[in-house]
């Protein structure tokens, strides 16, 4: 058994994947307020219409929804305010040059609890066209028929 922790999936982006080709993957950390951190280890957040962008040698999350937390009362935060992530300044800046190529973007992929802090996995991407959408689908739709194919010859 390997010593590294499962990680914690709290919220996952599938239609990333769908409507973008993954380049390179990043960790990120997210600078949160008060009771964000409780909204999301409840589950609470939604990444389906989320991007990142660098401003100012710094990279943020945009259009993120963390809901309010229910028992925060006043302290409460806005569910879309641009939340500061944190990465290494090597990373930004490699980061920086990658999406300066034309049809380059950040993308949150997953946000997940690693040892009690809330993790983001950011995904340089390039968006993909109508062809290379339907040739996902056909290659998705080949490998259930080769997986149902495998399982109905070892019933028998």
């Amino acid at each position: 058994m390997s010593k590294k922790k499962m990680d914690n999936v709290v919220a996952q982006n599938r239609k990333a994947h769908y409507d973008y080709e993954i380049l390179d993957t990043y960790e990120a950390g997210i600078a949160l307020k008060g009771t964000e951190i409780k909204s999301i280890r409840a589950g609470r957040v939604s990444l389906v219409d989320g991007y990142a962008g660098i401003t100012q040698n710094e990279v943020f999350l945009y259009n993120v929804h963390i809901a309010p937390f229910e028992q925060g009362n006043r302290f409460n935060h806005d569910p879309l305010r641009t939340r500061k992530l944190l990465l290494h300044r090597q990373q930004i800046n490699e980061i920086y040059r990658q999406v300066q190529q034309e049809g380059n973007t950040l993308v949150p992929l997953r946000i997940y609890l690693k040892n009690g802090f809330a993790k983001l996995l950011l995904g340089l991407a390039k968006g993909k066209k109508r062809q290379d959408k339907r040739e996902t689908i056909k290659r998705r739709e080949q490998e259930r028929d080769i997986s149902r194919a495998l399982a109905a010859r070892n019933r028998s």
